[in-house]
């Protein structure tokens, strides 16, 4: 079974993928030139990671909507398994949203273009005003129900384990008194996992997708941080596989 799967990955979802992801960048890119960001920045992104699951038959399971309030803006932050956590939040999060991603993102050839055209944030670590920066862009697209999603460990696991977070979502939550939603992902690793290198198949595995409770602020500064990111850590944790 496992063979026949590489075989369908490598003369029919390989070539399939690659045409919806070369399409779906082409339609963000004009889309957003001509039109509302809002919209093609989201909708051709959330339609591609959903038929990139469907094409690779790999099954979704998705708890939590019924703790968003589509007329607020989160910071969603998630564990980071690998790749595919980027087609589990696209597709079935349920929310127009931002990420906030790596500035080295910006080079990858069309897609990068593609995420700029879409108002993705990128992170620029490079001195105080370039992150400065970085928050005001935060600021102005966290408006009218728009939220961000962010991956606090900063990179993708290497083990299967969640890494220790990182402070600027939860800074940024604090500086503008929005609520984080933690979500714990399930299978990514598992599916495609960092260790095994840029290229290989897919292992056929179960994703899943957990939104758990809005924390709400308790103020502002230090504790309040702190009290974000150590209650989003045991949320995300609380319904993590061990890998």
């Amino acid at each position: 079974m496992n063979f026949l799967y590489r075989l369908y990955q490598l003369f029919v979802a390989a070539p399939l993928l690659i045409l919806i992801t070369l399409v779906t960048a082409l339609v963000t890119i004009v889309g957003c030139t001509l039109g509302s960001a809002h919209f093609w920045g989201y909708w051709p992104g959330h339609i591609w990671a959903r038929w990139f699951m469907r094409i690779l038959l790999l099954p979704v399971r998705v708890e939590g909507h019924e703790h968003i309030d589509h007329r607020t803006s989160y910071v969603f932050v998630a564990n980071h398994q690998g790749a595919f956590d980027i087609f589990l939040i696209y597709g079935y999060l349920g929310r127009n949203f931002k990420w906030m991603m790596k500035q080295e993102l910006r080079q990858a050839p069309l897609i990068g273009k593609a995420c700029e055209s879409a108002g993705h944030i990128f992170v620029d670590k490079r001195g105080p005003k370039a992150i400065q920066r970085t928050h005001d862009r935060a600021r102005e697209v966290l408006q009218d129900g728009t939220s961000l999603v962010v991956f606090p460990e900063g990179e993708r696991t290497l083990t299967g384990r969640m890494g220790p977070f990182f402070r600027g979502a939860y800074q940024l939550a604090d500086e503008l008194g929005l609520p984080v939603v933690p979500i714990t992902i399930n299978g990514p690793y598992r599916v495609l996992s960092r260790r095994r290198g840029p290229v290989n198949f897919v292992y056929w595995h179960r994703l899943s997708l957990t939104l758990h409770e809005p924390i709400e602020p308790i103020g502002k500064g230090p504790e309040n941080i702190r009290h974000a990111m150590d209650l989003s850590r045991e949320a995300i944790a609380s319904r993590l596989e061990e890998d």
